[in-house]
């Protein structure tokens, strides 16, 4: 099975570049972020028309997630990240499909730092810690895939010194990714490419795409359940160099799942 996080940065669009990369790579699975769409916008037949049936959170200009699967319709269990009721934004969403627990996220950036939308990121990220550990006690086969907005290591940034004191690379955020993974989660690249640069994002400015100038923010969790089952992660860089296109790339894993699990 390949499961897949692209940030897309604004589905209606780059719509085109979406459908194309769905047409090329085929995965079973695709966690989005940043759709910055309204759920009345969503588009849900566009999607159907290539194969692909959906749940989605939306807002208005800003965040949006959504779990696309290809020939079946993921059974939604949740929208919302739990622990706080007057968060409004729309940054977590998850489904069951085909026996795998889903749950596809967008953590906040955070910048300025320090600062309110710092402390925020700080705050959603102990929700988040907390939710996952309750997911680790149900022992079922769960993946937290998305865009995290944190690179964990030196090894994941281009020039790390540049990015000390960015909310995407200060101590406290990295040392709350290492708590998350810390709890027994799996992070699919780093477990088959301990010592190598890979990166998921690349701004638009000075090339920074052609210099692989970029950051590993984009990552696939799994549980123990699902962990043994990995067989290979990789960044699918075409995307990234099309036209009008998200300054995101798809990471893709894939799953040799048992029967029960994948059938």
């Amino acid at each position: 099975m390949k499961i897949a996080t692209y940030n897309v940065n604004g589905i209606n669009g780059r719509l085109t570049v979406l459908l194309r990369w769905l047409k090329e790579d085929r995965p079973d699975i695709v966690c989005l972020q940043e759709l910055k769409t309204v759920d009345e916008r969503f588009p849900r037949k566009e999607l159907r028309r290539v194969g692909y049936e959906a749940v989605w959170h939306g807002q208005k200009s800003w965040n949006g997630v959504a779990i696309l699967a290809k020939g079946t319709l993921p059974l939604l269990t949740r929208r919302g990240l739990p622990g706080d009721p007057d968060d409004t934004h729309s940054r977590y969403i998850e489904a069951v499909v085909d026996g795998l627990l889903i749950g596809c996220l967008y953590l906040p950036n955070g910048n300025p730092a320090p600062g309110p939308k710092f402390d925020y990121k700080l705050r959603w990220f102990q929700r988040l810690q907390a939710y996952a550990a309750e997911l680790l006690e149900l022992e079922v086969p769960a993946l937290l895939i998305g865009d995290y907005n944190v690179m964990p290591t030196d090894l994941d940034v281009y020039a790390p010194e540049r990015w000390r004191d960015d909310a995407l690379f200060r101590p406290e955020v990295r040392a709350a990714y290492a708590e998350l993974v810390g709890q027994g989660w799996v992070d699919a690249v780093r477990h088959l490419y301990p010592e190598e640069r890979i990166y998921t994002f690349w701004k638009y400015w000075r090339n920074s795409f052609e210099r692989d100038a970029g950051l590993r923010i984009d990552h696939v969790l799994l549980s123990p359940a699902v962990a043994p089952c990995l067989r290979s992660a990789s960044v699918r860089r075409r995307p990234r160099g099309w036209e009008h296109t998200s300054d995101h790339a798809p990471l893709m894993v894939e799953l040799d799942l048992p029967k029960a699990a994948g059938q």
